[in-house]
């Protein structure tokens, strides 16, 4: 069983995803987390899936428009037991999740970060 998903909403994320989805296997990988990147792709034409499946994440198409929309898709085909959502646009850092992963597996159901105040 998988027990994180890292999703990523994503519209015409081009210039940061790579980035974004490599921070996300580093941390995953130097954590031995059974885990997978979704990106839920919300309709972008500028090459975004190509870019999130070359580097290994999966990908699932959200039809309908909105950020929101997108969450709810990407949610809906996760696979892992929790979920941990962040955007592609690079302003999340996805190389400390320590705290939220120990959160969720001390029975936390909802851990949110503040990436406005020096961290999240």
């Amino acid at each position: 069983m998988t027990e994180f998903t890292i999703l990523m909403p994503c519209l015409n994320e081009a210039r940061s995803l790579a980035f974004c989805i490599n921070e996300a296997r580093g941390f995953m990988e130097s954590r031995g987390l059974s885990a997978e990147i979704l990106i839920a792709d919300n309709g972008s034409h500028d090459g975004s899936p190509e870019i999130a499946r070359r580097h290994g994440a999966r990908v699932v198409h959200i039809e309908e428009r909105g950020y929101g929309s997108a969450l709810l898709g990407g949610i809906n085909a996760a696979k892992g037991k929790y979920i941990i959502m962040g955007d592609a646009d690079g302003s999340y850092d996805f190389g400390a999740l320590d705290n939220f992963t120990e959160a969720l597996r001390g029975g936390y159901a909802l851990v949110v970060g503040n990436r406005f105040r020096g961290g999240i």
